[in-house]
């Protein structure tokens, strides 16, 4: 799978690429993610990307020329499944959303920055537009990468548990059940006597409960 993300800040996008899972990812060829300087599009000398906006206003708005410039040559060189601008006003990411996509074979990914970006840039480009929660940050290269993230970690062999994927929080609608490790009691605090029973099926029923309680404690709106 293939991710080409466009940032008019691509450093910002160095660190969360080059570690831990992502970074394994890569090297496994199982996941593929470029990152392109929006400037390097720009069509002046002083490779702006930005302008007034019509009408008056506060705040500067990205130009459609470099994210067309950019795009376009992206899509000379292979087809691509989506083009998902990451927007506050998109629709929120979930579980479904990143199982969605950890299925597409090529993403382009827009981050915005300033006031926003010229909105013929959606118009005609855009596929998708996604947000991870109802907020506005600098910038849409951490939503990038929370993206990338979310949906990489899906992909089969990524992960070295296959099974670990399928068991996370919102996978089922349920949020996770809790979750322990040794030792079995630690300053007076217990481990469950069912999770230590070796009981598979009364170990599934109570993760089962848990889980719903969980639920049902702190996201009710996940079993309406």
């Amino acid at each position: 799978m293939r991710f080409d993300i466009i940032s008019v800040i691509p450093d910002l996008l160095t660190s969360p690429f080059a570690h831990s899972i992502l970074q394994r990812a890569q090297k496994k060829g199982i996941a593929e993610i470029a990152v392109h300087n929006l400037r390097d599009y720009a069509t002046n000398k002083q490779k702006s990307v930005d302008d007034y906006p019509y009408g008056g206003g506060s705040g500067m708005v990205m130009s459609i020329k470099p994210f067309a410039n950019c795009i376009e040559k992206l899509q000379s060189e292979r087809s691509y499944d989506e083009i998902i601008f990451m927007s506050p006003d998109g629709e929120t990411l979930n579980q479904t959303i990143a199982n969605e996509l950890s299925i597409k074979h090529n993403i382009i990914i827009l981050c915005g920055h300033y006031k926003g970006i010229d909105q013929r840039i959606r118009d005609i480009y855009v596929t998708r537009e996604i947000s991870i929660g109802d907020y506005v940050l600098s910038g849409g290269e951490l939503p990038a990468a929370v993206l990338v993230d979310a949906v990489t970690r899906l992909i089969p062999g990524v992960l070295n548990d296959e099974t670990s994927a399928l068991s996370d929080s919102f996978q089922g609608e349920l949020l996770d059940s809790p979750i322990y490790t040794r030792p079995a009691e630690w300053r007076g605090h217990k481990v469950p006597d069912v999770l230590l029973s070796g009981h598979e099926a009364k170990i599934a029923e109570w993760r089962h409960e848990e889980a719903l309680k969980r639920t049902q404690q702190r996201r009710p709106d996940l079993l309406k």
